[in-house]
C-alpha cells in the first residue's frame, strides 16, 4: 500500500493517510529550538536539550504509539469534534494530507464543508513553535463553529516527567 510521495517541485514528502503503520516524523528546528512533529500531530518540542528541557509531553512507551502533547479540535455544532490533524479525535474527514517540507509541517483536511489549513513551524532565529490555522467555509451556509487547541506540558525533564506522573501534576 501507497502512503505518500516525495514532492520534487515544492521538496516536500506528501502523506496521503493518517492511516500509515507507524508514524512519519519531521524534524523542526532552528539554532536553539527543535521539535518532532508525525504524520497525525504527535510529537514533542525542546529548547537546546531533548531530555532535560522538553517543553511538550510525548511518552514513547505509550499504549498508543503516536499521542503527543498537541491537540487541535474543530466542533461544528450539531456534529462530532475532529481534528485537522486526524488525532486525537479520530473522526474520519471527508479529504486529508500531510505536507512535511523543509522546517514546517502543513495540514489539509475537510469535513462537512468546512476545509482547514494547519501550518506549524519554529522559525529561524526564534525558540518557539508557531502554530497558524486557516479556516474556509466551503459549503454555501452559515457554520456555528468552535475552535480550540490544548498543550500537554512536560516539565522539563523527559525521564522524570514519564517515571514521575502523579507527583509531577500534583507539582
Amino acid at each position: 500500500m501507497k502512503f505518500g510521495y516525495f514532492d520534487d517541485f515544492n521538496r516536500e514528502f506528501i502523506v496521503t493517510t493518517p492511516a500509515t503503520p507507524l508514524p512519519w516524523i519531521n524534524y523542526l528546528g532552528s539554532e536553539d529550538f527543535f521539535g518532532l512533529i508525525s504524520n497525525t500531530g504527535g510529537g514533542y518540542c525542546f529548547y537546546r536539550d531533548a531530555r532535560l528541557r522538553r517543553l511538550i509531553r510525548f511518552r514513547y512507551n505509550n499504549p498508543a504509539g503516536d499521542t503527543g502533547g498537541r491537540f487541535f479540535y474543530l466542533k461544528e455544532k450539531g456534529k462530532p469534534a475532529w481534528s485537522p490533524c486526524y488525532l486525537p479525535c479520530r473522526t474520519e474527514p471527508d479529504s486529508w494530507r500531510c505536507r512535511h517540507g523543509m522546517g514546517y509541517t502543513i495540514f489539509e483536511s475537510s469535513k462537512d464543508g468546512l476545509s482547514c489549513e494547519l501550518t506549524i513551524t519554529i522559525p529561524l532565529g526564534d525558540t518557539c513553535e508557531l502554530h497558524r490555522i486557516r479556516l474556509k467555509n466551503t459549503s454555501g451556509s452559515p457554520k456555528q463553529l468552535q475552535c480550540w487547541a490544548a498543550v500537554e506540558w512536560c516539565l522539563w525533564d523527559s525521564i522524570d516527567d514519564a517515571q514521575n506522573y502523579q507527583r509531577n501534576l500534583n507539582t
